[in-house]
């Protein structure tokens, strides 16, 4: 948790920015606002996963948990504040209002169908996901993942099952557990370098280590308020040489803590939008977020650069033989090909279509994972459910606005990029 003195002065700023004084255009936008923020707070005290960071004013939250509203009654609010925003038109000459309004009415949307949930309404994946991620992930059947498969047997040495041939062949670039720490904190310094080179990061910005074990995920990025993250590693399972860089950028730069300290520079302390201040993570906002934090790893190190820096840098820092290392990255993009077989475990799982075990099975055969990291994604998935579409469709959403509209000058996809992070843009506004 970020400070009280912090969260005061936090409390202060959004009080007396330009947009919120008395009288001012925002003030009806404003108020609906801060209603929306409350009750985002008031839904997290039914549901432990749903704010995931917090950094308005604490009287707002000490109001939450002792009013503790019923979840008919917040019901009742949200759709009310629905009716509110709808009637609430905002400047169509300024842009960034525009989004503010459409990324409200978006949230709004998520939150009530999250409240559904949470009162045991189940609906399926694909419709589960439109309202809360306003997107919906491709459906792929086995026979593009066995495509794929059949070229990455080519890759693998031995002969037999692709998944234990790669499980095999992959157990050469664990990084020791000694030296994780060591390799993680130079793949971080690593992006944080280069994202710098681009990105105006608040002077303060900053960030702590932990590791961790018992979790659904690999990695968390704790949002804490003052341009300060926690960012957490699971430890359960080995963690492999890529996996750093990975890790880094989606974690901390140009990712979730890149993104969230500009959402609070440019947001909420510049421009007094108190919304940006509560992050619920079972909303667009998430696709956007993950999105950006997949793909910020390929804006951080372009073309080859990553192989360079990785074989030069971090497999001594791993204790890692450098031979191979050119031969493993061509067998990991193949790898990444499979990326969407993840979803279509949880689509199956969550659907009744697969029990846990079929998911888990599903899993190994063809996003080729080990059983033990198998049983933690279905883990995740009882947790989280269809959030997993916000990694891989999020990076192909991502990729494709960016690409589109900052063309093939490397200077151009940042500007776009940046923009993106600062912004209140949606998912279906990325197509």
């Amino acid at each position: 948790m970020p400070p009280l003195i912090f969260l005061l002065v936090a409390g202060l700023v959004l009080a007396c920015s330009p947009d919120s004084r008395p009288g001012g255009a925002a003030e009806p936008m404003n108020r609906i606002a801060e209603s929306y923020v409350r009750l985002v707070l008031a839904i997290g005290q039914h549901d432990p996963d749903y704010v995931d960071a917090y950094y308005g004013p604490p009287e707002w939250r000490q109001a939450a948990e002792s009013d503790s509203l019923p979840l008919d009654s917040i019901g009742t609010r949200v759709r009310a504040l629905q009716t509110d925003l709808t009637a609430t038109l905002p400047d169509s000459a300024d842009t960034l209002a525009v989004l503010r309004h459409e990324y409200l009415g978006k949230q709004l949307r998520a939150m009530d169908a999250r409240l559904g949930f949470l009162a045991g309404k189940k609906l399926p994946f694909d419709e589960e996901s439109r309202l809360l991620y306003d997107a919906v992930a491709p459906t792929l059947g086995e026979e593009h993942f066995k495509e794929v498969l059949a070229r990455l047997a080519r890759e693998l040495p031995g002969t037999g099952p692709v998944p234990a041939r790669f499980e095999a062949y992959r157990a050469r670039f664990v990084i020791p557990r000694e030296r994780l720490d060591t390799v993680f904190r130079a793949a971080i310094a690593e992006c944080r370098a280069r994202s710098a080179r681009h990105l105006q990061l608040p002077a303060e910005e900053t960030f702590t280590v932990e590791y961790v074990t018992d979790k659904p995920w690999s990695g968390y990025n704790w949002y804490q308020g003052g341009y300060k993250s926690l960012i957490q590693v699971n430890t359960d399972l080995p963690i492999f040489i890529d996996r750093a860089v990975d890790l880094a950028c989606h974690e901390g730069y140009p990712g979730h803590h890149a993104y969230n300290a500009l959402l609070e520079k440019n947001l909420v302390r510049d421009r007094g939008w108190v919304e940006f201040s509560v992050y619920p993570l079972f909303s667009p906002q998430s696709l956007i977020a993950e999105g950006s934090a997949n793909y910020g790893i390929a804006m951080a190190f372009s073309g080859d650069e990553r192989v360079a820096y990785e074989r030069e840098r971090l497999f001594p820092l791993a204790g890692l033989e450098l031979s191979g290392a050119e031969k493993y990255y061509r067998v990991m993009a193949l790898q990444k090909e499979l990326a969407y077989a993840g979803n279509e475990a949880a689509r199956r799982y969550l659907n009744g279509e697969l029990d846990a075990a079929g998911a888990a099975d599903w899993l190994t055969r063809y996003a080729l994972m080990e059983p033990a990291r198998a049983r933690q994604r279905i883990r995740f998935f009882d947790t989280y459910r269809s959030y997993v579409i916000n990694y891989n469709l999020g990076e192909d959403l991502v990729r494709e606005y960016v690409e589109r509209e900052g063309g093939s000058d490397a200077e151009g996809r940042w500007e776009v990029f940046t923009a993106l992070l600062s912004s209140p843009r949606l998912p279906s506004g990325l197509r």
